[in-house]
């Protein structure tokens, strides 16, 4: 079980920890020398996963007001209060506030334990609830050169702009990530630094790592280091906190389907992929297609088409024909647009034609997330012959 402990009284607080830790049962991951703000309280259990709180009634006003703090938040966290003393008055009003577990000095053994015992019980009847998002992008280039990464920051900040929506855009191209370049990024930290640190993430270390942009969060990939490696469990540990903090996940990816691009992939709600209509771009998209329905992930998949000039060779609906795959969008070919923002490190004019296409597309994913289903009719098939299938010894 993971706790913090809200106590004014520092020595007592480090009692309290001593003895909780003692049980081997319970981990205390904070220890709060105030009473928080109802902000930064619910920040912090969520950043943390909180199972329960012990909250110290030495001021019984601070303290009930934590209580209904803890109440009105909904995460059906255990409360635990704590005094030095007894005192009956507290322990009165502290019942009638609903706390029907209560420690005093000297925090003996046995009765720690039986608290602790209790609260596991109470913990697997109504497990507590860590509020996390389901609103997770994947932008997956069929290649690179199709600009994912342009559509990434400007749908990303399209969604920043929606009242009570925190926005996180995260750069998991470690082999050429362009987020840091394109908004003019000065942190040094990144997401390498952000694996390597994922063990102590909370809601102080977090803020370092990214960086406020264009009304979100953004953490780029950081320099150049083809030889970094990334262990997908600590993806899925990362992943959790950022869940947690943010209303909507972002992911750009590099496109080479690495284990921990999958597995961002299979914790998102649609994997967004980008291709143009050229023909290497097609031939990939169709690949990558067909790779993602064997991971099981086509369910998953939209694909938007990219830099669509006026007359293209490819219409849309040829493109759907090619690919199976019906295009959920096209963005028309503004080269002097986009150059033009990368080069002042800003999303597009959201005035402009091909901004507004962003915005509507940001609405389209969080108010329509469904995937529509696969096209049947498949033509245009010469310029992308498949391999042969080779036969399975053993199989008719």
């Amino acid at each position: 079980m993971r706790s913090i402990i809200i106590s004014t009284d520092h020595d007592l607080g480090r009692r309290l920890t001593a003895a909780l830790e003692a049980t081997g049962q319970i981990e205390v991951d904070r220890t709060l020398d105030h009473y928080p703000t109802a902000i930064g309280l619910v920040r912090t259990l969520r950043a943390l996963a909180t199972d329960v709180v012990f909250i110290n009634f030495e001021s019984l006003k601070q303290g009930l007001e934590m209580v209904q703090i803890l109440e009105a938040d909904g995460g059906q966290r255990q409360i635990v209060g704590f005094q030095s003393h007894i005192d009956t008055a507290v322990l009165r009003e502290t019942m009638r506030a609903g706390v029907r577990e209560f420690l005093t000095e000297p925090f003996e053994p046995r009765a720690v334990l039986e608290t602790v015992e209790s609260i596991k019980v109470l913990l697997r009847e109504r497990p507590a609830v860590n509020e996390s998002t389901n609103q997770i992008f994947s932008f997956l280039p069929s290649k690179a050169g199709v600009g994912a990464s342009t559509i990434a920051v400007n749908v990303s900040g399209a969604l920043a702009r929606k009242p009570n929506t925190r926005v996180l855009l995260s750069d998991f191209d470690l082999s050429s990530g362009m987020l840091r370049f394109m908004l003019k990024l000065t942190n040094e930290y990144s997401v390498p630094d952000a694996i390597s640190r994922v063990a102590d993430i909370d809601e102080n270390l977090w803020p370092q790592l990214v960086t406020p942009v264009l009304g979100m969060d953004v953490l780029h990939a950081g320099r150049l280091n083809p030889s970094y490696r990334i262990d997908p469990a600590q993806v899925a540990n990362l992943v959790a906190f950022m869940r947690r903090t943010y209303q909507v996940l972002c992911f750009d990816l590099s496109g080479n389907l690495e284990k921990y691009s999958m597995e961002l992939m299979q914790e998102s709600e649609r994997i967004l992929l980008v291709c143009t209509g050229e023909i290497p771009s097609l031939h990939l998209a169709r690949e990558k297609l067909a790779f993602l329905r064997d991971m099981g992930l086509s369910g998953r998949v939209s694909v938007v088409l990219n830099r669509v000039r006026k007359n293209p060779m490819f219409s849309q609906t040829k493109v759907e024909e090619l690919l199976g795959q019906p295009v959920v969008r096209v963005f028309a070919n503004d080269y002097e647009a986009v150059n033009h923002a990368v080069v002042e490190g800003k999303l597009l004019d959201s005035g402009s034609e091909l901004g507004r296409s962003f915005a509507e597309f940001a609405s389209q994913l969080v108010d329509q997330p469904e995937v529509k289903q696969a096209a049947s009719k498949r033509r245009f098939l010469d310029y992308f012959k498949p391999a042969p299938t080779l036969a399975t010894p053993g199989r008719d």
